[in-house]
C-alpha cells in the first residue's frame, strides 16, 4: 500500500486513498467551501490521493445542507483553496461529483427530487428543520425525470466536470452508489420505467455509461472515475436479484473507456458480504484500476493488494480522526478510534471534531 501508482493518466505517492466523507462544513448561503475545508483536506494530503465530500452537480441535486457544490462561480473559487493546500502538500485530490436523486427535500434542493420513477421509500436526510436549525428531515415524493430533465443532467455533469477542472482538481468521480440518482436507475426497485432508460440491463444502464462517456469526452478519461455499491441496499428495501449480473455488464461497458479507476463501496448500511469470486468475476472482465472502500483495516486492505482484488485501498472514519494516517500505518503506531465523540461532529459544526484531531506523538 506505500507503492507508488502510475496509470495511464494518474499517478499517486501510494495506494492509500481517503474515500468521500460528507462532512457539511460549507459556508452557508451559498454552500461554498471555505478556508477551514482547505484546513482539513491539506492535513490529510498525505494520502496518495484524496476524494472530497460528495458535490452537487446543480441545485436541484442537492439532499444534504451545508454540502460544497461545484456550480457556481463563488463555489469554483472556494474549491481552488481546497486543491491548492492539497497540491502544496504534494498531494492528489478528486471531486466526487453527486446527485442524490429521490434522497432529497424541496426545503433543501428548491425543487421536487428526481428519480427514474415516481416511487418514494421511507427515508431521512439532514436539512432545515421547521423550528430553525438543521437536522433530520424526511425526504419528499419524487418526480419521475422525462427525458428531457436527463440529458439536462448529464449537460450538469458535464458543466461540474469543467467547473471542477477551472478549480483545479486532478480528476472527478461521478457518485453512482447508496441508492442516489444513478444506482436508482440501476435497479429494478425504483426504476420501473418503460423508456429506453427502464426496462432492460442495457437500458437502466445507459444514463449513467452515457453520463461517464460525456465526462470522458470532455476533460479525457484517466480525469474520470466512478464509484459503485453493488453489494449495499441503502437507499432501497429489498435486494436485487441481478445486481452481480447487471454490475458485470456495466463493467464491460466501462473496459474500452480506460477510466481513472471504478470505486467499490462495500460493507456500510445494510450490506451482504463481499465474495472472492465476485471479485474474481471483476478483475476477468475488467482489467483497469479498482479501489475498494468500506471498513477496511491496515491488515484487510493489505490483503485485497496481494491478491490483487485492489490497486487503492480507500479508508473514510479512520481519516477523520488519524489526519496522518500514512504515517500511522506506515510506523505501525497507534490509531485515534472513531468513537461516540466522533459521530456527533461528523455532520455539521465547526473546527471541533473536524480540523483539530492531532498528528501522532511518539
Amino acid at each position: 500500500m506505500f507503492k507508488a501508482f502510475k496509470g495511464h493518466a494518474l499517478e499517486t505517492k501510494n495506494r492509500i486513498v481517503m474515500a468521500p466523507m460528507t462532512r457539511s462544513r460549507s459556508t452557508h448561503p451559498g454552500d461554498v467551501p471555505n478556508e477551514m475545508m482547505a484546513n482539513y483536506y491539506r492535513q490529510r494530503a498525505s494520502a496518495g490521493l484524496i476524494i472530497t465530500e460528495g458535490a452537487p452537480v446543480s441545485a436541484v441535486a442537492r439532499g444534504y445542507s451545508m454540502t460544497p457544490g461545484i456550480y457556481t462561480p463563488a463555489q469554483i473559487e472556494g474549491w481552488k483553496k481546497v486543491t491548492e493546500a492539497v497540491h502544496q502538500e504534494g498531494g492528489k485530490i478528486f471531486i466526487q461529483l453527486w446527485h442524490v436523486g429521490r434522497r432529497s427535500h424541496s426545503s433543501v434542493s428548491g425543487a421536487e427530487p428526481l428519480a427514474p420513477s415516481a416511487i418514494k421509500i421511507p427515508d431521512q436526510v439532514f436539512g432545515p428543520l421547521p423550528e430553525g436549525g438543521f437536522g433530520m428531515i424526511e425526504t419528499q415524493q419524487p418526480k419521475a425525470m422525462s427525458e428531457q430533465d436527463i440529458q439536462a443532467t448529464i449537460s450538469d455533469f458535464v458543466q461540474a466536470a469543467q467547473n471542477a477542472m477551472l478549480a483545479g482538481f486532478d480528476g472527478v468521480e461521478v457518485h453512482a452508489a447508496h441508492g442516489y440518482l444513478f444506482d436508482t436507475f440501476l435497479r429494478l426497485e425504483s426504476n420501473q420505467r418503460q423508456d429506453r432508460y427502464g426496462g432492460s440491463q442495457e437500458n437502466r444502464l445507459r444514463f449513467l455509461v452515457d453520463t461517464l462517456q460525456a465526462l470522458t469526452q470532455t476533460i479525457g478519461s484517466g480525469k474520470v472515475a466512478v464509484r459503485i455499491s453493488p453489494h449495499i441496499g441503502e437507499g432501497f428495501t429489498g435486494d436485487n436479484p441481478e445486481i452481480i449480473q447487471l454490475t458485470l455488464a456495466l463493467l464491460q461497458k466501462l473496459q474500452p473507456m480506460n477510466l481513472a479507476y471504478v470505486h467499490f463501496s462495500e460493507n456500510i448500511s445494510r450490506y451482504v458480504e463481499v465474495s472472492d469470486a465476485f471479485r474474481q468475476q471483476v478483475r476477468r472482465v475488467y482489467q483497469h484500476p479498482i479501489m475498494v472502500a468500506g471498513k477496511l483495516t491496515k491488515q484487510s486492505a493489505q490483503r485485497l493488494l496481494d491478491q490483487h482484488y485492489a490497486d487503492f485501498v480507500a479508508f473514510g472514519t479512520p481519516f477523520v480522526t488519524n489526519p496522518d494516517l500514512v504515517a500511522r500505518f506506515t510506523h505501525d503506531w497507534p490509531l485515534t478510534e472513531f468513537d461516540a465523540d466522533a459521530r456527533l461532529t461528523l455532520y455539521g459544526g465547526g473546527e471541533a471534531g473536524y480540523i483539530d484531531y492531532p498528528a501522532y506523538q511518539a
